[in-house]
């Protein structure tokens, strides 16, 4: 038997052989090849990065000239008033008493309700509102709950010098904080008139175990909806996601406050806190005898929905439903002269 000696370990080195640190041999000429391709994969990463760094700048360069844009184009339709180091929008029209306040559904504003705000205004005072970061108004602190609304709005309209009676009008989500306003400053109310109104019935965990709130630093413009409408990205898709069917001299304004990084990021921070809105409503149990007018969209497909919304009724010992035919869940689009004799029923009630 044979062994190789240093000589011959010396003649195999020089005729390319080399082992790497797997201990595989590999050609030596194959290490400059493999040593090319690492530093072209290299390149091509680099050439990746900055094209995304190019476009993630200018589509945020892009959305802040827009944003600047559409403010001129599409200034306030009603004041801005501070309640506390933000302010918040109010649009206020037509004149008597009660003063009807309507509370819109999540991720929605003030200009879905300009039809009805129209029709209410021919016979009493009729407000509309953006929530906190919607709309017009200024981002407000979290949690975005429905008693942290409810108390803005109170303070708002204090501050607006608005005063009541109220008509409380609510949709969606927005029947929570009314909820929460009924019960918080009962003497205000005059009556509710609750559109399809969320209600405690859709939680998904206990009434006493509400989910948990987002901190700060998990919140408040870093959510990844939020960094997609900063790089314009939303706005770029706003034909498919702003779908509302508005007249069209509202959808071009409604649109573009629609998909900014402050609505977007206020439509997280409400959604991250549904659940304890939800049990926040579902705490107020009763209006006593305080009239509710209880609005259901007669097309309405969800399981359950119809049962929760006759369970509505039982806040009041005064209470009624209406069933809009022909509507879905947004009745104050798909038949908003109902949404506007609902709520002036209600008016006449009270008067």
């Amino acid at each position: 038997m044979s062994f190789p000696s240093a000589s011959s370990s010396k003649s195999d080195s020089a005729q390319g052989s080399e082992t790497l640190a797997n201990g595989m041999p590999v050609s030596a000429a194959e290490v400059p090849q493999m040593s090319l391709r690492k530093r072209a994969g290299f390149r091509w990463l680099l050439r990746v990065a900055f094209v995304l760094v190019a476009v993630i700048v200018a589509g945020t360069l892009v959305e802040s000239a827009a944003e600047a844009s559409d403010i001129q184009a599409y200034p306030p339709l009603g004041q801005m008033v501070d309640i506390g180091g933000y302010r918040l929008h109010i649009t206020c029209t037509g004149s008597g008493s009660p003063t009807v306040v309507i509370d819109a559904g999540l991720g929605a504003w003030s200009l879905e309700w300009g039809e009805v705000q129209a029709g209410v205004a021919s016979s009493t005072r009729v407000c509309t509102y953006d929530r906190a970061g919607m709309g017009y108004s200024e981002a407000g602190p979290l949690p975005r709950s429905a008693e942290q609304i409810a108390i803005e709005l109170h303070t708002l309209l204090e501050r607006a010098n608005i005063a009541g009676p109220y008509v409380m009008v609510g949709h969606s989500m927005g029947g929570l904080p009314v909820r929460v306003f009924v019960d918080r400053y009962p003497t205000e109310v005059a009556g509710v008139v609750l559109i399809e109104s969320m209600s405690p019935g859709q939680m998904t965990q206990p009434a006493s175990q509400p989910a948990p709130e987002r901190t700060a630093s998990e919140s408040g413009g870093v959510s990844l909806p939020s960094l997609l409408a900063r790089i314009g990205l939303v706005r770029l898709l706003a034909g498919q996601l702003i779908t509302q069917n508005l007249p069209p001299e509202v959808q071009p304004a409604y649109t573009a406050f629609s998909v900014t990084p402050r609505s977007v990021q206020a439509w997280v921070d409400e959604g991250a806190a549904l659940q304890t809105s939800l049990a926040q409503a579902d705490a107020v149990r009763t209006f006593g005898d305080l009239p509710l007018l209880v609005v259901t969209g007669g097309l309405e497909q969800m399981d359950g929905w119809q049962t929760m919304q006759a369970e509505l009724l039982e806040l009041s010992s005064d209470s009624r439903q209406i069933v809009v035919e022909h509507s879905g869940h947004n009745v104050q689009m798909d038949r908003p002269e109902a949404a506007v004799a609902a709520i002036m029923d209600m008016v006449a009630q009270v008067r």
